[in-house]
């Protein structure tokens, strides 16, 4: 890698005054800093697919998700860098220390309660019809990174590096720039456009070019790699996924009526879901990756015992092997090829996976009626909040950094800027909130658990 190329990776949007002795590069800085932000402790307070209940940790949170992903994506980065040390190079540079430090950043924007509250945060949004570009955790997370986190008084954000800050960009697009394909998924608000730009001045990427880096690429596959295998180990432990009884026998009579019912239920929900487009795997070809696979789940439900855990370890060892080989990098031909190149079979394997979740977890009536719950205390709160940072003398409501910017932003002289600013800022608090807050705040505020008056607000 050139010197030009490695300078304008290491770059960070602020200057900074280097330590003396520094004994860190500027990607293991970055992923220290991503390490200690508040916003990455937050995660701990926020569920994978389902809260945890009394089930403690035998499910994962949001935190040891990142943890796991950062682990899978530094190995495939070293494993890249021992097979392909010179595409490595030619595709503009593979640091494990970046790839790790954009995995342990990439959920930070995740709001309470998942993706149930990202759907109500959107559509309380886009009702106000003030922010055009509304909610998505993705440009939440980059938000955090340069602009609400602090590290330094001077200035906002935590300060990372060019080469992090793009391996975090998933969708590196607004909105309003995305085009209609790109329309579900965007990793930039226009708030945050000046720092997108400069970010993405990289001499591998053309202007306006909408590919992640290869760095991105490696961390979303690792993404897919960990809750894919981590959601059915879980839920399997709990029993609410069935492996054993999907598992591959030498006698498959027994197996051919929950097989079946799983097999209809993942196709229903792609072509509901609008999945099977042109160039995803066919049902067929889905169908052909999951046989392959389930001679490896258990044959029996799960108890707890010593070998069944052993069992379980040695199933996810095998898995998530099989998917870090899977990804390998490649010199694009054309602008419209990815810097990666993953096995078609594997991603189908990985694409099944994710769908026993969905048709026995996340289709589950109990699940749902809880996440109706959660929707409408995220768009209450919203309500709540928005109309009390529209009147001056009701922002004491606020925890004392937000009063402060809400403040500010009432004197401003243009109000449809200072209306916009305000709509952002209630959205930053509601999705920087844990869990157990918004339960707490919605209690309060709705008068049905008041507290104590000498409680702190956060």
């Amino acid at each position: 890698m050139s010197e030009s190329v490695e300078e304008a990776r290491n770059q960070r949007f602020h200057d900074e005054k280097r330590a003396a002795k520094e004994y860190r590069t500027d990607a293991q800085r970055d992923r220290d800093r991503i390490l200690h932000a508040s916003a990455f402790g937050r995660l701990a307070g926020v569920t994978q697919v389902i809260p945890p209940g009394d089930e403690g940790h035998l499910l994962h949170n949001r935190m040891t998700h990142s943890v796991k992903v950062a682990q899978v994506a530094r190995r495939i980065a070293e494993l890249r860098l021992q097979e392909q040390a010179e595409i490595c190079a030619a595709v503009g540079g593979v640091d494990p220390d970046v790839v790790e430090a954009a995995a342990l950043a990439h959920d930070l924007g995740h709001p309470p309660f998942g993706h149930i509250a990202e759907k109500a945060l959107k559509e309380s949004i886009e009702t106000q019809r003030i922010l055009t570009d509304a909610f998505e955790g993705n440009a939440q997370t980059f938000r955090i990174v340069t602009k609400l986190a602090r590290r330094a008084p001077e200035y906002e954000g935590l300060n990372l590096t060019r080469a992090t800050l793009n391996a975090i960009l998933k969708y590196p697009w607004t909105r309003a720039t995305g085009g209609n394909k790109r329309e579900k998924k965007w990793s930039v608000y226009e708030t945050e456009v000046a720092e997108f730009n400069w970010t993405r001045r990289l001499p591998i990427l053309e202007r306006h070019d909408h590919r992640k880096t290869a760095e991105a690429e490696l961390m979303d596959w690792a993404d897919d790699i960990a809750y894919s295998v981590h959601d059915i180990e879980d839920f399997y432990r709990v029993g609410a996924i069935p492996l054993h009884r999907l598992a591959k026998r030498h006698n498959n009579s027994s197996e051919e009526p929950e097989l079946k019912a799983f097999y209809d239920g993942a196709a229903d929900r792609r072509h509901r879901a609008e999945l099977d487009t042109s160039g995803r795997p066919s049902r067929a070809e889905l169908e052909e990756a999951f046989e392959d696979i389930r001679q490896m789940f258990p044959i029996t439900p799960y108890t707890g015992r010593a070998t069944e855990r052993g069992e379980l370890r040695a199933m996810s060892k095998s898995m998530i092997g099989r998917f870090v080989r899977a990804i390998r990098l490649r010199v694009p031909d054309s602008p419209d090829t990815d810097f990666v190149d993953i096995d078609e079979k594997e991603a189908a394997t990985v694409t099944m996976l994710k769908e026993l979740t969905w048709y026995y977890v996340i289709n589950n009536p109990a699940l749902a009626t809880q996440q109706y719950g959660q929707q409408q205390m995220i768009k209450k709160l919203f309500e709540v909040f928005s109309r009390a940072a529209a009147d001056p003398e009701e922002l004491k409501i606020f925890p004392g950094a937000t009063r402060e910017i809400l403040m500010r932003l009432h004197e401003e002289p243009v109000k449809s800027a200072s209306e916009r600013h305000r709509s952002r800022t209630v959205v930053d608090v509601l999705a920087g909130m844990t869990e157990q807050q918004i339960l707490r705040m919605y209690l309060r505020l709705m008068g049905i658990t008041p507290g104590s008056a000498l409680d702190r607000v956060y």
